[in-house]
């Protein structure tokens, strides 16, 4: 039997503070400190992955930069939720990859009437969701975008379990890149 690895935490501490700076540096919405205290959290939280690879720094850092990126993330999407412009939710991204069937002619003549395709009333904001939809998909994953135009564009099943939970994570992550996109046009302006 193996003998078990100690860690040494002054080391990953370290590591994670080199870690931490390079991730604040990229995201401005976050503090070093607190970076660098969600990665240890993590390095914690599953000590027998840090112990199996301790040895290795590039995996480490791998682990680690994972860890810091999505605190990050949530950290971003956290304060787009509350500032003050639009927040985008995924049920609204599917329902705008749903109006790519339309060409732009035939959408701006149904806005503000009764759209009798949809059953619901088209409004002036479906344009500008539409636009960052259609931005916003070529960021994704080339199987996100497949799925995505597939059962909310074309309106095809999907039969694979697998590829229905990666619809639903697709649709989450065209909401957020919508969201990102929506700010990002925004801070230009």
């Amino acid at each position: 039997m193996p003998e078990p690895v100690v860690l040494d935490w002054a080391y990953l501490s370290a590591l994670a503070d080199r870690v931490a700076y390079s991730i604040a540096q990229k995201w401005s919405i976050v503090e070093q400190d607190d970076v660098k205290q969600e990665i240890l959290l993590h390095a914690y939280a599953h000590r027998p992955t840090i112990e199996a690879h301790y040895a290795n720094e590039d995996f480490l850092w791998k682990i680690f930069q994972k860890a810091g990126t999505q605190y990050a993330s949530k950290e971003r999407n956290y304060r787009d939720l509350l500032d003050d412009a639009y927040y985008y939710t995924p049920d609204e991204a599917k329902a705008a990859l749903r109006t790519f069937l339309y060409t732009d002619d035939e959408l701006s003549q149904m806005v503000g009437k009764k759209d009798d395709l949809l059953q619901a009333r088209v409004t002036d904001n479906v344009v500008s969701a539409r636009i960052d939809a259609a931005a916003s998909m070529k960021k994704l994953p080339e199987r996100y975008q497949q799925l995505l135009m597939r059962r909310h564009v074309y309106g095809l099943p999907v039969p694979d379990q697998a590829d229905r939970q990666a619809l639903t994570r697709a649709a989450v992550a065209l909401a957020q890149q919508m969201n990102r996109t929506l700010r990002t046009r925004r801070n230009s302006v």
